[in-house]
């Protein structure tokens, strides 16, 4: 009897142990295989941030395959691209309304759209509605260094504007963001 008790606590005790492992492992964060990246600029007294995530080309043809022609794409991976202005700006001479935005391009050969979109905080591009754009405009993508992975930068361009810019592989496109200069009192 003694015996038995034994190996009924022996197995409650390796079962306690067990279920605490896995529930150890369940919250174990690991590296995303495309991480998340944030970048802010302030631009006169307007902060722009783009919240992303940059996959890699890990050899892989990336324009016209991984991200296909003529398809609306999150520009990153994972959750979609964010966009904040924490003031009114003009993109590229549009008036765009402070907030925050998700940002697609649908890439072509020659030409891209780019889309500010309403709906904040997507996964992919898989639930994008167009009725919810706030802006979109055509860019020229141009040939730049390779970038292993997807790089988003903000460059000032003077005191009331800045220049942001996607880069991955071989390519790259940039648009312009304006702010209203503040009439000093």
């Amino acid at each position: 009897m003694q015996r038995r008790i034994r190996h009924v606590v022996l197995a409650v005790v390796i079962l306690s142990a067990c279920a605490a492992f896995a529930q150890s492992t369940a919250k174990l964060d690991l590296p995303r295989p495309s991480p998340k990246g944030q970048i802010t600029q302030t631009v006169g007294i307007t902060d722009v941030t783009v919240a992303y995530s940059s996959p890699g080309v890990k050899g892989r043809k990336i324009w016209g395959e991984v991200v296909p022609f003529d398809k609306v794409w999150r520009a990153g991976a994972n959750e979609a691209t964010a966009v904040t202005f924490s003031r009114d700006v003009r993109i590229d001479g549009r008036a765009l309304a402070a907030g925050t935005y998700t940002f697609f391009a649908i890439p072509k050969d020659e030409e891209w759209t780019v889309i500010f979109n309403r709906v904040p905080r997507q996964w992919g591009a898989f639930d994008y509605n167009p009725a919810f754009d706030a802006m979109r405009f055509a860019v020229k993508p141009a040939e730049s260094p390779h970038e292993e992975f997807l790089r988003y930068t903000i460059e000032p361009a003077g005191n009331d504007g800045a220049v942001v810019r996607l880069a991955w592989e071989k390519r790259a496109i940039a648009f312009r963001v304006d702010v209203s200069r503040v009439s000093p009192r």
